[in-house]
């Protein structure tokens, strides 16, 4: 089925969320360098470090071959990015408002209303307080109670400065000094203040600045008490003593202009004189003079610059708190009710639908105990919602203990045993540090292997690595695990390398992804009726013997890390989940710690573990596309039905299996993929290749780990996990058909959780400082607080999800820790991961006795890869193969059996050969 088909067959509501128009063809995120080209991101690395060429990096930095050179280039890219984008949120944050709205520009920070200030007089455009001035020439304190903060320049004489300011012929008028409004006023008969405006004359007269000045807004000028006030340039002018002293002179372009503001003030622009000032030099020039002579105050708004980082302030407060609100109420929606409606107890199937393929072929369907003894016949009556399910733990230097835990939780899950198979994958003949017996010897221990199986021969397949490392082996043991009466099947593949590698450090030895390729590898083929190698044939053989079916009926897979214990409930939730919406094509449950009090460390981690389940996975899930399945507890589907007769491949899809078996990795971006995030960069294929099938979240379902408890190894797990989601959250950002449309999408989503990754460091900076400055400058007014309330809901409103979802006052404890720890989540492990964006190995996680150094085995060269070492046939001619092979040995036992009776002796068969008859 295609990507239409599918959204063809999806839900009504599925169908509104996607834009047919964005369809975007799947296209191999890994595709092969051509190492004579030059993109442009290789480009853009030279230009970065053209101040490190290649010798200088092969003399003091010890990169000494072209590959390793430039992934160092590639990373100093990278964090220039990171750099940049963490000034522009810095800028944002700190620079824009002061940028934009200077101190002496924003609104109510510098003036004071005309008309609002009791006790006030306006000079000059400042206010003055008039509570305790001298009144033996002026009575100021009258002048205030007439109107408060009116202006008095006028009952000041000044001479000097307007002289110099106004000595222009055409504006020598304004220079002189005429008092008849001062001595006219009808409110004060007394004598003008004589003397310059200057601060020792304020001073003696007892008139305190307030440091304020004087602000009028367009209402305010439009009234009848200040019919005589104009505007210039924002300052407004008291022209009352000039209309009062200066008769109409047509002949001067000044007094012409100002009469044509004043008494044309209905017009254009008012009585704002600017325009009509400054579009003539004449008039141009006389603007100082007037201003100085007659200035009252200011226009009181704000300056496009301040009314612009309000906006952007404003934007930002609305952006982050629906971001946070719709985070926390799409997560609490899922919560409530999505999700207890995909883990309820689905309706039972019983149809001819849900018989294996192998009864209409005719084959053998029954079921055999550990014995090998018949128990029961595959009929429709006991065919249902109990999915063929693979319980697949990839193992590498585990010890007994941890093993057994997993191996103990995952056969007692409330799940038929007959439908479930443990399949254990060693990774390689490897003993851990500390441990008495090597990994692939303790799990084969834990089995009770059928007498056929004791001693299986290694099998060849081809593995995940470069050169003669493609050429791998591995050994199928099949029995049964007992957990108290029951008996589980079980299947321990062990991978022991090829002839080459025996004597190593680690034989077999290839990853974790190459151990997940083994099985996608293995159903893929049976699913398409591939050619197999003979490993594959080996395991379909011991599949069947074991099972009673053959693979083909398997529909999901649940993988789980060798640390990990799964509650008894968890499987059956899952399976759940998978039956109620085939549009499910992974999910995962909610992951806690087992070892939260062992240190400090594991004690920061218990609340990042739960706010990432129940805040980000719940809300991805809303849109059905959770980014990261963690591959210590998920589930995915191998194929689902459609119609009666027919499967369509999902986890198994050639195209998924073949680019995350890629063995060639050649790029930074393609190593931080492949060789740190498997788990992440497996779920971002399902999202390209499937983006209308669905990824979820199951709260119900929950396991339980083991986590770092030192720094250094929290430092190695989380430089692998950060570096691995920015290079995965790279691809996502460029995939359209993703659920959703523009900042409702999850295309949207995983662009902020980009940046956001980007910018960790200098958010947590900011915050600090933010908090800092409030306890030195606390808030005087809302746009002061906005930080803080973005804040608060930033960090408050995970409590409140902590008590809706969990109920348990104990986790705000955990929350607490995990504040206090801030600092180590948003600084100290990015910037360690961003240094560390061209090292692809391992580090602390994972020792082996006997190690020195890291390092990823399986990404090394050594030799040709020989093709004919491994060879390939379809399932019916290994069965040809096969059955040849008993003819020829029945056909030699009879020989020997008459040789024998000829000459009298008797005859003992041969050992077994290693194949079921």
């Amino acid at each position: 089925m295609d990507d239409a088909q599918v959204r063809r067959s999806s839900t009504r509501r599925s169908r509104h969320l996607n834009r047919p128009e964005r369809f975007q063809p799947v296209e191999p995120i890994l595709r092969k360098k051509d190492s004579t080209s030059w993109d442009a991101w290789v480009l853009f690395s030279y230009i970065v470090t053209f101040w490190a060429p290649g010798p200088l990096l092969s003399s003091v930095g010890g990169l000494h071959d072209k590959a390793s050179q430039q992934a160092w280039r590639e990373k100093i890219a990278l964090c220039s990015i990171a750099v940049i984008l963490s000034g522009l949120v810095c800028f944002m944050t700190v620079g824009f408002t002061p940028v934009t709205c200077p101190a002496s520009k924003a609104k109510n920070d510098e003036y004071l209303r005309y008309g609002e200030n009791s006790g006030v007089v306006g000079i000059l455009g400042w206010q003055f307080n008039v509570a305790r001035s001298k009144v033996d020439k002026v009575d100021f304190n009258s002048l205030a109670s007439q109107a408060n903060g009116q202006d008095v320049t006028g009952y000041f004489t000044r001479h000097l400065n307007l002289i110099q300011t106004c000595q222009a012929p055409a504006l020598q008028r304004f220079a002189a000094v005429r008092q008849n409004f001062c001595a006219n006023t009808s409110a004060i008969q007394q004598p003008c203040i004589a003397g310059d405006l200057t601060p020792n004359t304020l001073t003696g007269l007892n008139l305190l600045n307030t440091t304020k000045k004087v602000g009028y807004d367009w209402n305010q000028l439009a009234s009848r008490n200040l019919r005589n006030y104009m505007v210039i340039n924002d300052k407004v002018l008291n022209m009352d003593l000039y209309m009062e002293n200066n008769p109409i002179d047509k002949t001067d372009a000044v007094d012409t202009a100002i009469r044509s503001v004043l008494f044309n003030s209905h017009s254009e622009g008012g009585k704002d004189a600017t325009r009509l000032f400054f579009s003539r030099n004449d008039l141009k020039n006389a603007i100082p003079c007037l201003t100085l002579k007659y200035i009252a105050g200011y226009i009181d708004k704000e300056t496009a610059g301040c009314f612009v980082s309000q906006l952007v302030l404003y934007v930002a407060l609305t952006v982050v708190l629906g971001v946070v609100m719709s985070r926390f109420i799409m997560a609490i929606v899922f919560t409530w009710f999505i999700s207890d409606y995909l883990v309820k107890e689905p309706k039972p199937v019983k149809s001819l639908q849900e018989l294996p393929s192998e009864t209409e072929q005719g084959r053998d369907t029954t079921r055999w105990n550990e014995l090998g003894i018949v128990t029961e016949d595959i009929t429709i009556d006991n065919i249902g919602n109990d999915l063929y399910t693979i319980l697949l733990v990839t193992c590498y230097s585990e010890g007994e203990e941890g093993l057994r835990i997993t191996c103990e939780s995952m056969a007692s899950t409330t799940y038929p045993d007959d439908r479930k198979l443990l399949f254990f994958i060693c990774d390689g003949v490897i003993t851990g540090s500390g441990n008495n017996y090597s990994t692939p010897d303790i799990c084969v221990r834990f089995m009770r292997l059928l007498p056929e199986f004791v001693d299986p021969e290694p099998k060849s397949y081809i593995a995940v690595g470069d050169g003669n490392k493609r050429h791998n082996r591995a050994k199928i043991y099949a029995g049964h695990y007992q957990y108290e009466n029951r008996f589980i099947p079980m299947i321990t593949v062990v991978k022991c390398g090829n002839l080459q590698e025996q004597g190593s450090l680690k034989p077999g030895n290839r990853g974790k992804r190459d151990s997940q390729v083994m099985l996608m590898h293995f159903f893929s083929r049976v699913t398409y009726n591939d050619r197999m190698t003979e490993f594959d044939y080996d395991l379909f053989t011991k599949c069947h013997h074991l099972m009673g079916v053959t693979p083909d009926v398997f529909e999901v897979v649940l993988m789980v890390d060798a640390d990990t214990k799964v509650y008894p409930n968890s499987l059956r939730l899952l399976v759940n989940c998978m039956c109620n919406d085939p549009l499910i094509m992974g999910l995962c449950g909610e992951t806690k710690i087992a070892n939260k009090r062992d240190s400090w460390i594991t004690a920061i981690q218990v609340f990042e573990y739960y706010i990432n389940h129940h805040l980000s996975k719940s809300f991805e899930s809303v849109f059905g596309g959770v980014t990261c399945l963690p591959g210590c507890f998920c589930m995915y589907r191998l194929k689902v039905r459609k119609g009666n007769d027919d499967w369509v491949p999902v986890i198994v899809k050639p195209e998924i299996v073949i680019e995350y078996a890629r063995d060639k990795v050649e790029t930074l971006h393609q190593k931080n993929l492949l060789l740190l995030g498997e788990d992440r960069f497996l779920t971002t294929l399902m999202l390209r290749h499937f983006p209308y099938r669905k990824m979820m979240f199951c709260p119900q379902a929950i396991c339980k780990t083991i986590v770092p408890d030192e720094l250094k190894i929290l430092l190695s797990q989380r430089r692998r996990w950060i570096n691995a989601t920015i290079h995965n959250l790279m691809e996502l950002v460029l995939v359209r058909n993703l659920c959703g449309t523009f900042c409702f999408s999850m295309q949207f989503v995983a662009f902020m959780e980009l940046i956001g990754a980007c910018v960790l460091p200098v958010a947590i900076v900011l915050t600090y400082s933010l908090i800092i400055n409030m306890f030195i400058h606390p808030p005087k007014n809302f746009s002061d607080t906005i930080p803080l309330i973005m804040l608060v809901a930033v960090l408050g409103l995970p409590a409140v999800l902590v008590l809706i979802t969990r109920g348990k006052i104990v986790y705000i404890s955990w929350m607490a820790l995990y504040l206090l720890a801030l600092p180590v989540w948003n600084f100290v492990l990015p910037i360690y991961a961003y240094w560390h964006f061209d090292d692809f190995s391992w580090g602390e996680t994972r020792k082996v006795e006997g190690e020195e150094g890291e390092g990823d085995d399986a990404d090394n060269h050594e030799g040709e890869f020989d093709t004919s070492k491994i060879p390939m046939k379809r399932w019916q001619d290994w069965e040809k193969a096969k059955l040849r092979r008993i003819r020829r040995r029945d056909a030699q036992r009879t020989r020997n059996m008459q040789n024998a009776q000829g000459s009298g002796a008797g005859y003992y068969p041969p050992p077994y050969d290693g194949y079921h008859t």
